[in-house]
This record gives C-alpha cells, sequence and structure tokens, in this order.
C-alpha cells in the first residue's frame, strides 16, 4: 500500500481533509476505544496537521505542536491510524514523520506526548522515555513521555 505524506496548517486544509481528520479520529477514539471525549478542541487551529493519505483515503495522521501551545515543549497528539491500514508501519512512519515536522519547523528539542500506556514499548522504540506515572485520561491510562 504507497502513502503520500501531506503536512498542513489549519488553515492550508481543504474542507474534504478537515473533514477525513475528524472522521478518522472519531471512528478510533469514540467509536473503536469507546471513548467520549471532546475532540474539537481549539487546538486544531494551532497544530501543523500530519497525513498520510493512501487511495482509500486517511490512513495516518497526528497533529503537532510548537513549544508553549500543549505543553512547554513541542508535541505530538492524536496520533491515529486507520483500520484498513494497520499492520502496514504506518503508524511508525507517521511518528517518524511527525518528529522531522518538529524538527524542520522548530529545531532539534524534546518532544512530550501523553501516550495510551498500552503503547510504551512503541513510543520507548522511537526514543521516548516514560517520565510521570500512570494517570487517567478520558477514562484511558496513559503516560507522559518525552524524547530527548
Amino acid at each position: 500500500m504507497d502513502i503520500r505524506w501531506e503536512i498542513r496548517t489549519f488553515e492550508a486544509l481543504s474542507n474534504e481533509e478537515l473533514y477525513q481528520i475528524l472522521r478518522l479520529r472519531n471512528e478510533v477514539f469514540v467509536v473503536e476505544q469507546q471513548c467520549a471525549y471532546q475532540d474539537a478542541d481549539n487546538y486544531d487551529q494551532l497544530a501543523v496537521h500530519v497525513m498520510g493519505m493512501t487511495r482509500a483515503g486517511l490512513a495516518a495522521y497526528t497533529r503537532v505542536f510548537g513549544p508553549g501551545i500543549k505543553f512547554d515543549m513541542a508535541s505530538i497528539g492524536r496520533v491515529v491510524t486507520a483500520g484498513f491500514a494497520r499492520r502496514h508501519g504506518f503508524g511508525r512512519e507517521v511518528m517518524h514523520v511527525s518528529i522531522a515536522t518538529v524538527q524542520d519547523k522548530w529545531g532539534k528539542m524534546p518532544i512530550k506526548i501523553s501516550a495510551q500506556q498500552y503503547l510504551q514499548k512503541f513510543y520507548e522504540s522511537l526514543g521516548f522515555v516514560q517520565r510521570s506515572d500512570t494517570y487517567m485520561e478520558d477514562n484511558i491510562p496513559h503516560i507522559e513521555m518525552i524524547r530527548d
């Protein structure tokens, strides 16, 4: 499966791209993970959106922030891979593209994430280190992780 990476500010997103982002986040976080939470949190307008597009549609996505927006350092969030695109390495690839996007836009700096705890080993394989005890976010166990 071929994937094409698109990186856009909120203002540069087309209506179709924004719809695909919101639909994918809803499909995975709200429906699949059965988590009722406020996805439209007024941070999308401040984010850089990393989208992995395939012929079938949006396959992988993150939103990236510079320092001082979500945390005191750069951050990556809303990391998601569509069901049809799993087991192709797109989760790892979207994180590599997102880390590179942080470095391209703001230089080499620490990156903080709020990771679902079950994905701890995945994020560790990308250089992130656990920096907090487990906490509940939207009724899902999370940990704070930082990549220096």
